[in-house]
């Protein structure tokens, strides 16, 4: 795999392979929040090109430095706000950083604290390349105080915090989706195989959606998803992997997993019947899947559940 093509998982592994300090990251709930003048002390930085396996949210408000989205560049000045999501190839080089805040969190968690549904309400979050946005100063101040607040309660101690944070990363999205997306016309987005890899995410979401309420019990193939685009099934797993630096399975694999911590929350469910829905025919094949992409049992993760 080239360089521009290294998915990195958390955070921490991004800052291991650059050789840095990251005390500070606690990812382990699949959510972290943090100040980046509290991370860096020597300028310029400059990262190692990756592909992120988690969505990104960059609230600059007083910083410089450059910032690669797939084959975009754009500069970081104050007021700006960054998104990315899973596959998109960056980059970033800091030249001076005053007060900016990174907020990451992968689809586990979206799906867990967040909303068990949210591409309805968010569909911008597969979407495949967003342009960073300069917001009015009004704006930003809004934005300031819900990251701000985020930050409070993931430091803090309270038993309530996943909640509250997870209600807090609504109202954010809310207003992100106010001053990015009015005008955003999705039917129009970057070139071809953009559109490729956006709709076999929406077509992804959309199957696990099924098997969720029970309207299938069987499982997608590459095959299945090559023939909803009328794609040869070379060709768009070509497009995936060269897109998003992730094969087509890997995907499937991580959305897998994703509902299937969602639905292990739900101890009305055994996990015979979540295998089913899941579109396992057997629950053993189920428990091993998720052990092999996990290192435990459903068993284990239900019990470590609070």
């Amino acid at each position: 795999m080239s360089t521009k093509n290294l998915v990195v998982k958390t955070l921490n592994e991004l800052y291991d392979l650059m050789g840095l300090s990251h005390s500070v990251i606690d990812q382990s709930s699949g959510f972290s929040i943090l100040y980046l003048q509290d991370l860096f002390s020597e300028y310029p930085v400059s990262s190692i090109p990756f592909r992120p396996n988690f969505f990104s949210f960059l609230f600059i408000k007083d910083a410089f430095g450059n910032y690669t989205i797939d084959d975009l560049n754009f500069p970081m000045v104050p007021g700006t706000v960054y998104f990315t999501n899973p596959g998109n190839f960056r980059r970033f080089e800091w030249h001076k950083i005053t007060d900016t805040c990174l907020l990451v969190f992968n689809e586990s968690y979206l799906k867990e604290q967040v909303h068990p549904d949210i591409y309805r309400e968010f569909s911008f979050l597969l979407t495949e390349t967003v342009e960073p946005r300069v917001l009015t100063p009004e704006q930003f101040v809004i934005i300031e105080e819900l990251y701000t607040f985020i930050y409070r309660e993931h430091h803090g101690q309270s038993p309530y915090k996943n909640k509250v944070i997870g209600s807090s990363v609504v109202t954010l999205l809310l207003k992100i989706k106010e001053y990015f997306f009015q005008d955003y016309n999705p039917i129009y987005e970057g070139n071809r195989s953009s559109q490729i890899v956006k709709t076999f995410k929406q077509n992804l979401e959309q199957h696990f959606r099924d098997l969720a309420s029970g309207k299938t019990d069987t499982q997608l193939r590459v095959q299945d998803y090559a023939d909803k685009q009328f794609l040869h099934v070379n060709y768009l797993s070509s497009v995936i992997t060269s897109k998003t630096g992730k094969s087509i399975t890997a995907w499937i694999a991580d959305k897998t997993i994703a509902e299937a911590k969602v639905m292990l929350q739900d101890k009305s469910m055994n996990i015979k019947e979540i295998a089913a829905k899941l579109g396992f025919l057997e629950a053993s094949h189920f428990s091993n899947y998720f052990k092999k992409h996990t290192h435990q049992s459903p068993a284990d993760y239900r019990r470590q559940l609070v």
